[in-house]
């Protein structure tokens, strides 16, 4: 999170453009001492919300390029606006991918030391489970993940229901066959990523469709990356509409996570960009979780179930990544749900 002092700084480098930091602290007054100002400074390139231009005296601070990707944003009051009120980035952005996505951390330093420190917390408690007792944990996982993420797409049936289809292949009363048919491919697409932790490493194009494909599995949605326009509701963002420019899309995508170091990023960037891109028909944002999620469990990492996700907060999460590409709200969601798993899970 940004407090107080540090938006007080970044305003003012907004509005001037470049600025010095003697320009800087005659602005803020006497809010704090040039030393604190210096430290916050620091602080905020590290984070890559500043970078500078110059050197010595001659120094410079400016936002930087991922300003626009990290910074906070207040979803609610976003959303207060309606759809066509909402002045967005309409069109498909391929430069959020190559020219920030590839070149910036996602994550601030205290954010990759919470993650760490629970990723350890993981591994100690898994250290004392038998390999019985770590299957029924990632099984209960499993279930969750295959209810909140088929939820999210406008499934109904309950987690109860959904652990009753999956254990017992006993379908809920009044629900659709579709409905059924889209919670047990999601637990075969898991148990899929589970039997070959290793399969999406390195990610691939054709790899990503081969987990769409168990996904839609049965259902009435095409196979394989998408030849015409997609729409999207609650959004006037529009995806790519060519075949060629979305598999180029989807080629760069993978190649800007496979070069990444941080698996967290990975993660992140897995369940982002593939939503973003909208390669197929439907069941994008389900693949994008299930890749994310075969990122972690590749690399020995707690996976996600989402299940205390709100579908609305996910989907305007998400929404605000389409229309401003800002991923500041579904990083706190990532965030969030990676320590729900540690603490509810293992």
């Amino acid at each position: 999170m940004i407090d107080n002092r540090k938006q007080q700084i970044i305003d003012i480098v907004k509005e001037k453009k470049q600025c010095s930091s003697k320009e800087i602290y005659d602005s803020i007054g006497d809010s704090f001492s040039y030393s604190t100002l210096k430290r916050i400074l620091t602080d905020l390139i590290t984070d890559n919300y500043l970078l500078t231009k110059g050197q010595g005296k001659g120094t410079k601070y400016l936002l930087s390029p991922a300003y626009e990707l990290i910074c906070p944003i207040d979803i609610e009051k976003y959303f207060e606006k309606e759809i066509d009120e909402r002045i967005i980035i309409k069109n498909f952005n391929i430069n959020i991918i190559t020219e920030v996505l590839d070149k910036y951390n996602l994550f601030t330093e205290g954010e990759l030391k919470k993650l760490a420190t629970l990723q350890k917390e993981y591994q100690e408690n898994i250290s004392q489970l038998s390999e019985n007792e770590y299957k029924k944990e990632l099984e209960r996982l499993a279930i969750d993940l295959s209810w909140k993420s088929s939820q999210i797409e406008g499934n109904t049936y309950t987690l109860l229901e959904t652990e009753r289809l999956l254990k017992e292949k006993e379908t809920a009363y009044g629900k659709t066959k579709e409905e059924a048919v889209m919670l047990l491919n999601h637990k075969d697409a898991l148990d899929f990523i589970i039997e070959h932790k290793d399969y999406l490493s390195p990610l691939t194009v054709s790899k990503i469709e081969d987990i769409h494909s168990i996904l839609i599995k049965e259902l009435a949605i095409e196979k394989n990356l998408r030849k015409r326009r997609v729409g999207i509701s609650g959004t006037n963002y529009k995806p790519l509409d060519n075949e060629f420019q979305i598999l180029e899309a989807l080629k760069k995508a993978c190649d800007v996570i496979n070069r990444k170091e941080s698996v967290f990023e990975k993660a992140l960037l897995a369940l982002v960009l593939i939503s973003y891109i909208q390669p197929f028909m439907d069941g994008n944002k389900r693949t994008a979780r299930l890749v994310s999620n075969a990122i972690l469990m590749n690399y020995g990492y707690c996976p996600l179930s989402f299940r205390t996700v709100d579908s609305i907060d996910y989907k305007k999460a998400m929404l605000l990544f389409y229309e401003q590409n800002n991923i500041s709200n579904l990083k706190n969601i990532f965030i969030d749900q990676f320590e729900f798993a540690v603490g509810t899970y293992f």
